[in-house]
């Protein structure tokens, strides 16, 4: 006995670290919602399961050991898998870290406990080398393990969910005098939220939503851990992969106002078609009742052209589509210390505003706008809503300006959608200086990844004197972009982590360049 268990010390330090990783992935893929996961394992095969740890399949030979050399064969087996791993982990670049949250508490016990089991299990087998096999197996498929844990899991999570469901509604019911803004789009949702939070908290108590808490789980924790009695509003950011999800987001708050920022493809491959996604961001606007407000997008055709199927009232914002824009903004001037425009209302006899703002970019100038369609429908005067836009701080990784040693850093890095992207390079193209874009391309496009990321290629190739793509395989599309206008192939450079671009850019840095930094993939999407 005392062998057998001696022998998984090493088994366990493995273990471990695999485990760590496997939750680390199915928390990124929304622990397996819609086979997200199963997915992401199948694009991946290589990486996950062609390791060093194939040669336990070599075990059976060694039938003919006694007890004490098992013990010696299997941690020093193990002790090299932990090595390898431990190694290649430290080298990698974790961009969003494993989350102890609650639910991934009970899932790692969970896993454990199936662990223990088999080992137990072993056991009174009598320390044969096919125990020692079959749970070397065991952990070798411990991608497929944390699933069964997850499934395992189901009723527990379920009981759990439905009680801070009936929790979050009672809070919300005694909350009477709390009125719910929901915000929605394909894109920028957090930016939008933020500056509306910003904007509003110029006259009233203004809570929203934490990071990127979007889902049931983020509003009722916001709900039940966060709102109080002296709350006036509350913020609700609301994201979706698949129809019928803002629906269910908007049963449990209730919005009475909501702002629909902007629609485009992002998430095409899990909606199926854009019809889906037009529909499923208009659920926030069709939840409305009668005597809210929707903040609509006049550029965006999609929104204009949609047939809307209740009588809410709608406020239409722009820039280009001036006749359709209730409030629109022109005269727009962009530098380094931010933007200036001029705001028109036409519903008050044309009616102008000038307003500065330290953001970048006309997907920010969208945003402002619907916090002041929103604010000022809301009551704030119009000097509470020039203060509100002053006093707007830059969302962290959607066009914040750095600075980096002796250059600019525009961080873009959570944005990959193509008019994001777009706007962006915009912005790197008003700059004065050499222009350097860091990119690891866009995602879950569906069948149009390929053709948007090659014409995001080609605009690049239209703005950046340097392209350092991160990903031989994912950026395929972008190279032929590029390669198609003509670039310079000498000025587009490839790496395998983003890390090792701004590494390069640090040793190899030209005063005054300006850098964007777009679409850093989360770990989920790396080659490496």
């Amino acid at each position: 006995m005392k062998y057998y268990i001696a022998s998984f010390v090493f088994y366990c330090f493995y273990f471990v670290l695999k485990t760590n990783k496997s939750l680390q992935m199915l928390q990124q893929n929304r622990y397996n919602r819609g086979n997200k996961y199963l997915k992401w394992l199948k694009e991946h095969f290589k990486k996950n399961f062609i390791t060093i740890e194939l040669f336990f399949l070599f075990l059976p030979c060694f039938f003919f050991l006694n007890n004490i050399f098992l013990f010696i064969l299997y941690n020093v087996f193990y002790c090299i898998c932990f090595m390898n791993l431990f190694d290649k982990q430290k080298k990698e670049t974790t961009k969003i870290p494993l989350n102890f949250t609650g639910r991934l508490k009970r899932l790692y016990t969970t896993t454990i406990l199936l662990y223990v089991i088999a080992i137990m299990v072993g056991y009174f087998y009598k320390d044969s080398i096919w125990t020692y096999f079959l749970i070397s197996t065991l952990l070798y498929f411990n991608n497929i393990v944390v699933v069964l844990a997850n499934f395992l899991n189901t009723p527990i999570e379920k009981s759990i969910n439905n009680h801070f469901h009936k929790k979050c509604e009672n809070k919300l019911k005694n909350l009477n005098h709390l009125d719910v803004i929901g915000i929605t789009g394909s894109y920028g949702k957090t930016s939008s939220k933020n500056i509306l939070n910003d904007v509003l908290n110029v006259k009233y108590n203004v809570f929203a939503t934490p990071k990127n808490y979007n889902t049931p789980t983020g509003l009722m924790i916001t709900v039940n851990e966060y709102l109080d009695k002296f709350n006036d509003y509350f913020i609700a950011e609301m994201g979706a992969c698949k129809t019928k999800e803002i629906q269910e987001l908007c049963d449990l708050v209730h919005p009475k106002y909501g702002i629909l920022t902007k629609i485009g493809v992002a998430h095409l491959e899990t909606f199926g078609s854009q019809e889906n996604i037009t529909k499923t961001k208009f659920e926030l606007i069709e939840s409305l009742p009668k005597e809210g407000i929707g903040i609509l997008n006049a550029d965006d055709p999609l929104q204009v052209n949609y047939k809307l199927k209740n009588q809410v009232k709608i406020i239409w914002i722009g820039i280009e589509n001036e006749a359709q824009s209730n409030i629109y903004a022109d005269n727009i001037k962009l530098s380094k210390e931010g933007t200036t425009f001029d705001c028109h209302f036409k519903l008050e006899g044309d009616k102008v505003l000038s307003f500065t703002t330290k953001l970048l970019g006309k997907a920010n100038i969208y945003n402002i706008l619907a916090a002041i369609a929103l604010g000022q429908a809301l009551g704030l005067s119009d000097e509470e809503l020039q203060l509100g836009v002053k006093k707007v701080e830059p969302v962290e990784h959607r066009l914040q300006l750095k600075n980096y040693y002796d250059m600019y850093l525009i961080d873009d890095a959570y944005n990959a959608n193509p008019d994001g992207c777009k706007m962006a390079l915009d912005v790197l193209n008003l700059m004065k200086g050499k222009k350097i874009v860091v990119t690891s391309g866009m995602i879950e496009l569906g069948e149009k990844s390929d053709a948007l990321n090659k014409a995001l290629g080609e605009e690049m190739a239209e703005v950046a004197d340097l392209v350092l793509l991160i990903g031989e395989k994912q950026t395929k599309p972008i190279q032929e972009g590029l390669k198609e206008k003509g670039f310079n192939e000498k000025n587009r450079i490839i790496f395998n982590d983003v890390r090792d671009a701004l590494d390069y850019l640090k040793q190899n840095h030209e005063k005054d360049a300006y850098i964007l930094l777009q679409s850093d993939l989360p770990d989920t999407f790396n080659e490496s």
